[in-house]
């Protein structure tokens, strides 16, 4: 069983959720979320709003996160899962998505790729109002390019 060993990043003015689904094997080594070198979350953000997410160290993501007003989770807590393969998950405990974003500015909830939206769909069918699915920024979405991720990606910033 794999546990989500982080912390949310989330601050009283955060505007906007964005939630995994489970960090990586590669995130979970180096203790942040996406951090495996072939995940574009980092360089997605980096474009949108010109600060340079991507050679910043974990405590300078976490400032650049806040001055954008930006949070990030992820909806599991703990689950079955084969090395980072979302298909493999099975959930085990979720995270309490509500009771989180309760006294924060948030009005917007971002999915971060199928599996995360899936799960929120399945296990907060009550909270779907501002909820938006975007593509996957793992490595295991190919098939997007950059430019067309941040093309994707830029909603977040209306």
């Amino acid at each position: 069983m794999v546990s989500n060993e982080f912390e949310p990043v989330i601050f009283p003015d955060s505007r906007l959720l964005i939630l995994g689904s489970l960090p990586s094997v590669q995130s979970r080594k180096q203790g942040f979320y996406y951090l495996h070198p072939k995940n574009r979350f980092w360089m997605v953000l980096s474009e949108l709003f010109g600060d340079d997410f991507v050679q910043a160290q974990t405590s300078e993501k976490i400032i650049c996160l806040k001055k954008h007003r930006i949070a990030l989770y992820d909806v599991i807590v703990s689950c079955r899962i084969v090395g980072s393969s979302d298909q493999s998950i099975q959930p085990i405990q979720v995270s309490n998505i509500p009771a989180l974003i309760q006294g924060t500015s948030i009005d917007r909830i971002y999915l971060n790729g199928q599996k995360a939206a899936d799960l929120y769909r399945r296990f907060f069918p009550d909270h779907q109002t501002h909820a938006m699915r975007l593509p996957s920024t793992s490595p295991a979405n190919a098939s997007w390019s950059l430019s067309r991720l941040i093309e994707a990606w830029r909603v977040i910033c209306e």
